[in-house]
This record gives structure tokens, C-alpha cells and sequence, in this order.
């Protein structure tokens, strides 16, 4: 079945230009990029994207860390895609995440862990709607073969 997911890119790997490799091990896994964008996150939005966290004693120093720089946002597709970007992710603490994963290559810390990935379909779908407009996801049907190009000018 074919999934969406919502992906955020942490102040973190941003500060450190982590982007165009995390976003190619997303790439070559297979899935599709149909939405992009880079947002500051407000204090309003981070409260409520984290909603479940604002109890516990770290959640100031969450909501400073990601209020502090800019955020890279994508809607991530393709089969299982909620499943296959939290495998991609690692676990939430990066000195527990494995090698290969993204956590586990770029992070050794919980809250500087460079990543968010959506851990449910139903999680995801809310959001994917946090973040994105409908009209700012895209889909993609056309490959290369289905466009005719020329080397003569028009």
C-alpha cells in the first residue's frame, strides 16, 4: 500500500548540512519526495506537533532547540512509507541507533537526534495537514520515457 509520511530535518542537520545526505539514503531507498519546504517552526506549532511531550521536564528545552533555527519539512511516498522511514530513522536516542541508520551515522543524543519521522499512518496524516497544504504535496506519474525531447530549438 502506498503511504505518505511526514519527515522534518531538525535545526541540527541543518546547522551541520546533513540535508542532501539524508535526503539521498530517503531517495535511494526508493521512496518519493512529493513535498518540500524549510519553515521556521513557531513556539505555537512546536506545542502542538509536540502536544504529547509538553509535560515532561525536557519539553523547554525541546521547543528552544527547535524554535532555533530553520526546519526542512517533506511529505515522504511509497509503499510502507511510515514503517520504512522509521527503520531509515533509528531509534530516538542516536547512542542507541545502529549504524547505517540515520540516527546512528549523524547523532549521539536524544534531543539532537537530526530527524522526525511520523510514527504512525494515522499520526502522519495529521502531520502531513500540520505542515502541508494540500496543493504543496505533488504526484509524480510521469517518468522520463513518457516526454519527448529535441536538440532542436522550437
Amino acid at each position: 500500500m502506498i503511504e505518505q509520511t511526514l519527515v522534518l530535518l531538525k535545526p541540527d542537520a541543518l546547522q551541520r548540512s546533513l540535508i542532501g545526505r539524508i535526503i539521498q539514503r530517503i531517495e535511494q531507498k526508493g521512496l518519493k519526495i512529493v513535498g518540500l519546504k524549510m519553515l521556521s517552526l513557531s513556539k505555537e506549532i512546536c506545542k502542538e506537533h509536540y502536544s504529547h511531550l509538553l509535560s515532561k521536564p525536557f519539553y523547554p528545552s525541546l521547543e528552544k532547540f527547535m524554535t532555533s533555527g530553520p526546519i526542512i519539512a517533506m511529505v515522504v511516498e511509497g509503499p510502507a512509507a511510515v514503517e520504512i522511514m522509521r527503520q531509515l530513522c533509528g531509534p530516538t536516542d542516536g547512542k542507541k541507533a545502529p549504524a547505517g541508520t540515520i540516527r546512528g551515522d549523524f547523532s549521539i543524543s536524544t534531543q539532537f537526534n537530526v530527524i522526525h519521522a511520523s510514527d504512525s499512518l494515522q499520526t502522519a496524516k495529521i502531520e502531513i495537514k500540520r505542515f502541508f497544504k494540500p496543493e504543496e504535496i505533488f504526484e509524480w506519474k510521469k517518468t522520463l520515457e513518457d516526454f519527448t525531447f529535441s536538440t532542436e530549438e522550437a
